[in-house]
């Protein structure tokens, strides 16, 4: 098959730009697809970072630490953005006006006003395709529901409970870094970092609260900068957040909660819904199990566990009987994002898109409430 080259340039070569470039690298895992992503630019701060990408990506061209000389190349199709919060207003709006596609980290702006600009930006320019990243629901097991959903097998919506946990900032002795500083990450803390994650599936299916009540949490309140004196920890540990979400026909509570520590989680992810005619559950804790609970009126209320076999959004070259992890999960989300791109959003291969600009608005919303709620201990409506 004959696939479509788009061009990605990098603005912000750490981790999760270094994921993607591993992505890029290992496209002959999808199957059946005819598009295909080639990164051919780098560009960060810190030159060691290019460097990265200089050594390990055959078919990077250019390489800078100023991502505007990105933004004249003509070859450039599509960007991919990972820089921290504080960053994301001047650059997202930068590449949106250059005409470049846009992938990038959320939160999409380290506050309400950051991403109304974004937004605005997009808006006046929209043959440019803007999205924000989020890969767990390319688990096969999230995957499943959100269809599952989609198909209409859960009935009445009972309830809803949603969150992304993950534990090493309980080392009291792990150094301070951007995401504790304001100035840098923002004052959603956690939320922002985490929680477009969080909420990809629950807006994509409409369910946007209509309130919030929060509860957030400061729990180590200083660490050691680089010359090790102890320094505050400006931003937010943990957040719960107790929300009412109305439909056309349906009211239920929605729990939402991000937790930078939460003792015994390395990065997990879950999605639990509760209904009248199913009820279901996944966690990246298991990545295999998904737990399900069909009901029908006068029957038994029995829990099933399911193997959820390697059969994801795209089809892959490996075999269903193995397992699914994090680094096919970014893949999967590059592959929606370059279908969309290539295809539009009506013919792409699987109906789950990448979080759409309007979804990360609601997200800001949401944060938003959350600060107020936190300072007068009120439920705040959105």
């Amino acid at each position: 098959m004959i696939q479509r080259a788009i061009s990605f340039g990098v603005i912000g070569c750490g981790l999760m730009g270094r994921e993607f470039a591993s992505a890029t690298a290992r496209w002959c895992h999808l199957t059946g697809v005819d598009f295909r992503p080639q990164i051919v630019a780098a560009c960060d701060r810190n030159p060691p970072a290019v460097d990265w990408f200089r050594s390990n990506i055959p078919s990077v061209q250019f390489a800078t630490t100023d991502y505007r000389a990105l933004l004249d190349s003509p070859r450039l199709e599509a960007v991919y953005i990972a820089v921290p919060h504080n960053q994301h207003q001047a650059i997202y709006t930068d590449v949106i006006r250059a005409g470049k596609h846009l992938l990038a980290e959320k939160p999409f702006g380290i506050d309400l006003a950051a991403n109304q600009t974004i937004m605005q930006t997009a808006q006046l320019n929209p043959p440019v395709l803007v999205r924000c990243t989020s890969q767990f629901p390319f688990f096969p097991g999230a995957y499943r529901i959100f269809q599952w959903v989609s198909d209409g097998r859960f009935g009445k919506i009972i309830e809803i409970e949603a969150g992304f946990w993950h534990s090493s900032d309980l080392d009291p002795n792990k150094s301070i870094n951007w995401k504790r500083m304001v100035a840098i990450n923002g004052e959603y803390g956690c939320m922002g970092d985490l929680g477009m994650h969080v909420l990809h599936i629950p807006l994509r299916l409409g369910w946007m609260p209509a309130n919030v009540y929060a509860i957030l949490s400061k729990i180590v309140r200083e660490r050691l900068d680089i010359d090790g004196r102890r320094v505050p920890c400006e931003t937010w540990d943990n957040a719960v957040l107790a929300c009412e979400t109305f439909t056309a026909d349906q009211h239920f509570p929605m729990f939402l909660s991000f937790k930078r520590i939460a003792p015994g989680h390395a990065n997990t992810w879950f999605l639990r819904i509760y209904g009248t005619a199913c009820s279901a559950e996944f966690s990246t804790q298991n990545p295999k199990q998904l737990r399900y609970l069909p009901y029908t009126p006068g029957g038994p209320q029995e829990w099933h566990t399911l193997d959820v076999t390697y059969q994801p959004a795209y089809p892959v070259i490996t075999g269903s009987i193995f397992e699914f992890g994090f680094s096919d999960a970014i893949l999967q989300m590059w592959a929606a994002f370059c279908d969309e791109l290539v295809h539009g959003a009506e013919t792409m291969m699987q109906p789950l898109r990448c979080v759409l600009p309007q979804e990360t608005a609601l997200s800001h919303q949401l944060f938003t409430a959350a600060l107020e709620s936190q300072r007068t201990t009120q439920s705040i409506p959105l």
